[in-house]
Order: structure tokens, then sequence, then C-alpha cells
């Protein structure tokens, strides 16, 4: 699917309160590759900035007095995103601002446009409970560059988060991609029924020689000797896997 990564700086922190976008960037994806494509524009809010957000991203009211308003620019952004997965760092907070921007332009909301929104924070709260995770901080934790970034700026902002976007989930698709490269995998999918495919990664014969010269030294020091072993009188003998692919390897490693 062809993904967006996207940010925005607004006025302030509730468009509830009648606070407006003044910034959207987004930057293209396609097969986790940044394609070079990207939409960038400033947006006339029509109102003053607070204090508090002017601190975070530094773009004044005077520099936007020219800059078109929402509604102009709406049909060429939607078109940009169109079909899409959006990638947003505490999406709740943009998507919220681009509703309410959409509604007074008499547009649909943003869901309408996109396939789906994902979350970075949240990703980055699931896989580091506990952690810091503003994009400075997994930045930091992912090696990414941000030396740039003294100020928030929605295009800096999100080619910094597509970067940290992509090392975040890259680690789940190296594992799959070594299972399928390695030449020590069986199909089981015949033993469970059904189109499931299992793959069942065996110990190869220096593991498994390791592993029982392991328990032979457990064997020397415990008074009693090795409690597995003891468990299981025929752990010392094991099983050769089936030349059958329907049927699973079974090899004892006590």
């Amino acid at each position: 699917m062809r993904q967006i990564v996207l940010d925005t700086e607004t006025t302030g922190l509730d468009p509830t309160l009648g606070h407006r976008i003044i910034e959207i960037a987004a930057i293209e994806m396609v097969s986790r590759q940044i394609t070079g494509r990207d939409y960038h524009c400033y947006v006339n809010p029509e109102r003053e900035i607070d204090p508090g957000a002017l601190e975070v991203h530094g773009i004044s009211r005077e520099f936007l007095a020219d800059k078109p308003k929402f509604a102009d620019i709406a049909p060429d952004f939607l078109k940009f995103i169109e079909g899409s997965e959006l990638i947003i760092h505490n999406a709740p907070f943009d998507v919220a601002f681009l509703n309410a921007e959409l509604e007074q332009a008499g547009r649909e909301p943003i869901t309408e446009f996109c396939e789906m929104v994902t979350d970075t924070l949240k990703i980055a709260r699931e896989l580091h409970p506990g952690k810091r995770s503003s994009l400075d901080a997994l930045c930091e934790r992912y090696a990414v560059d941000n030396s740039a970034r003294t100020l928030h700026g929605a295009l800096l902002d999100t080619r910094l988060l597509a970067e940290v976007y992509l090392a975040m989930t890259r680690g789940q698709e190296s594992l799959l991609m070594e299972v399928e490269n390695s030449e020590t995998f069986i199909d089981a999918s015949g033993a469970l029924g059904g189109d499931v495919e299992l793959l069942v990664i065996c110990a190869s014969d220096e593991e498994f020689d390791q592993h029982r010269r392991a328990l032979d030294d457990i064997d020397k020091v415990a008074a009693e000797g090795c409690l597995w072993r003891r468990l299981d009188a025929n752990a010392a003998s094991y099983v050769e896997p089936s030349t059958d692919p329907a049927v699973m390897p079974q090899r004892s490693l006590r």
C-alpha cells in the first residue's frame, strides 16, 4: 500500500477552541521506500497564533499573511493523500485538526480519503512501555540524525518520522525474511489442515550436541543429577525428523 507520512503545525492545541492548521507536510513511501514525492504548504489561519505554539514552531502570523487558506489548498492536498495509509505521530491530534479544517471547507472527514491512519506514538508506546516516545526521543533511540531540528517544522518532522517508522517496524520484517530464506524449515501445514502454513525450525546436529554437552555438565555438578533427564527415562534418545513434510519433526534435546 502507498503510505504517506504526515505532520501539521497549528495555532494552538485545540481545534474546538477555533485553532487552525498553519502548515501541512506529507511525504510518500511505496514498498517501504521514500519516493522523493512530497506535499508541503503553509496556510493562512485567519487568526492569531498562541505564544506557546509560536515558541514551538516559530511561524508568525505576519509570515502567513499572504499564504493560501485551507479551503484553497484542500483539493491538491486531498489528491496527494488519496487512497494511502497515513502515518502520523500522535495521530488523534492531527486528525482532529484536519477534520475541523475539512468540515469548515465543506469536505468529508480525512478517513474518507485515505485507507487507514497509523499512529506511530501508539506503536512506540507498545514497543517501549514506560519510555519517552516523543519524536526527538525516538530519533535518539533509533539513531536518526535530528540535529537540524531546532524548532518544530512539518516538512522536517515528516522526514524524521519516516526514518523512525521504518526503523521501528523493521525488526519483525527482518525476522520474517530470515525465516523465509532459511533452508532449515519444514512446511507442516498438512498436519494442521486448512491453508495454515506453519514453519518449524529444527535444531541442527551441532546445536543438539551443544545442548547434550550442557546437560552432561549439569550431571557432573548436580548432587542428584540433571533433573531434566530424570523426568524422562528416555530423554537421551531422539527421533530423527520424518522425511514426510506433512509430519512435524520431533527431536528430544534432553
